[in-house]
């Protein structure tokens, strides 16, 4: 099971962190530019989503399998967006996902006096338990 990497979005979607583990193969573009497609395409899912589903869908989107990766997506209620793209073989990842939101993101970002919600996230702390929490989970692997 891999992890290749994260992204995390605020409510107006702009990206607050990227993180990268496992990541074989670049896109060839800036971060900035990926970053931006990324939010395009998950905005798109959403809709698309929220309109075809022949049943009321509580949890909305939260994957997209290819047949190379699997883009996992959690939203929280105030609104920042987490993605992660896994292996085809990873399991527990919104669990995960969940972990990053409460045990990191509130922990170290919105507990932080110092840290303004919708900044690029810079808090060292912050970057070191993410990866911590990360490297220890059983999706994870080097």
């Amino acid at each position: 099971m891999t992890i290749h990497n994260l992204y995390m979005f605020d409510r107006h979607g702009v990206l607050m962190y990227y993180g990268e583990w496992n990541r074989k193969r670049q896109s060839g573009m800036t971060i900035e530019e990926e970053a931006k497609l990324m939010y395009g395409m998950l905005y798109s899912i959403k809709n698309f989503v929220n309109k075809m589903s022949p049943i009321d869908v509580r949890e909305g989107f939260q994957c997209y399998r290819t047949s190379k990766y699997v883009l996992n997506y959690f939203e929280t209620p105030s609104g920042v967006k987490f993605v992660m793209n896994t292996d085809l073989h990873s399991q527990g990842v919104r669990e995960l996902l969940q972990q990053i939101n409460s045990q990191i993101y509130i922990e170290y970002c919105v507990k932080n006096p110092a840290y303004k919600s919708g900044e690029t996230i810079q808090c060292e702390l912050f970057k070191t338990k993410l990866d911590e929490l990360i490297k220890q989970s059983p999706i994870f692997k080097s």
